[in-house]
């Protein structure tokens, strides 16, 4: 094996698992929105999307047309591929699909590579052959081997004692037009930003920890916010406990296909 690992999705715990694969030694490879909606942008590779290069936490990821995009171990490749049709062509060890949906997605051309899959939505055996649990109170990272991960709440994990009330959602269809910046503090109730006019509050007092981007066509009730009522001591450039957890899980899986890294 040459340790050549596809990621569907490009966003937060993509972003994650990019990170750990990559200083691992694999050739990771992120296919991406055009227009993607990662809030947590410092630590997610999809703002190669329109910076074109970024660095998550020391790791490089690059922004590379898709028709000719290889797979390197220098730094995590991007593409804006949604359909993967990239991956049709080049192939992968494996394939993780990490877009998140919590519900079963559209499927990928993944050939003869095992499929792993993050989260709610899929179910093993069929629309993968392995699924890493992402909920935090039901073994976050455990590798599934039968069965499905925990379902999908509808509730934002507890961050500092607050759930609901640190996700900022889209009052309009639209797009952000931010007044405030990833990492300011705020307080309960001030104006984040703009969308169709409509003025985005925070639910909370503390350290804006994610903002989406200015350029995303949101739909109303969109997250575009995330305020973290831990305040100052909150590094929003930090990949979380979560990620990493997910991101271990995966390497997990990978190692018992005993498919390895390239060095």
């Amino acid at each position: 094996m040459s340790g050549r690992i596809w990621i569907q999705g490009a966003g937060e715990l993509a972003s994650g698992v990019a990170w750990r694969l990559q200083r691992c030694g694999y050739r990771v490879m992120a296919a991406e929105l055009p227009e993607p909606l990662a809030v947590r942008r410092l630590v997610c590779f999809s703002e190669v999307v329109h910076a074109r290069e970024c660095q998550v936490e020391g790791v490089t990821g690059r922004l590379v047309a898709a028709e000719e995009a290889q797979y390197v171990s220098e730094h995590v490749t991007v593409v804006v591929d949604p359909q993967a049709r990239r991956l049709q062509e080049l192939g992968a060890d494996a394939v993780i699909d990490a877009r998140i949906t919590k519900k079963e997605p559209a499927p990928l051309p993944v050939g003869d590579a095992p499929l792993i899959g993050l989260g709610p939505g899929f179910v093993c055996g069929r629309s993968a052959d392995v699924i890493i649990e992402t909920h935090r109170e039901a073994r976050m990272g455990q590798v599934i081997r039968q069965g499905q991960a925990a379902a999908n709440t509808g509730v934002p994990g507890v961050v500092g004692g607050q759930a609901a009330r640190r996700v900022v959602r889209a009052p309009a269809a639209g797009h952000l037009q931010p007044v405030v910046a990833i990492g300011d503090m705020v307080e309960e109730g001030q104006v984040l930003g703009h969308v169709a006019g409509q003025p985005v509050l925070s639910g909370l007092a503390g350290k804006v920890r994610g903002l989406v981007s200015s350029r995303a066509e949101l739909s109303v009730g969109e997250k575009v916010g995330d305020v973290d009522p831990r305040g100052s001591s909150v590094d929003p450039s930090r990949i979380t406990d979560k990620a990493l957890a997910i991101a271990g899980g995966v390497l997990e899986a990978l190692l018992c296909w005993r498919i390895f890294p390239d060095r």
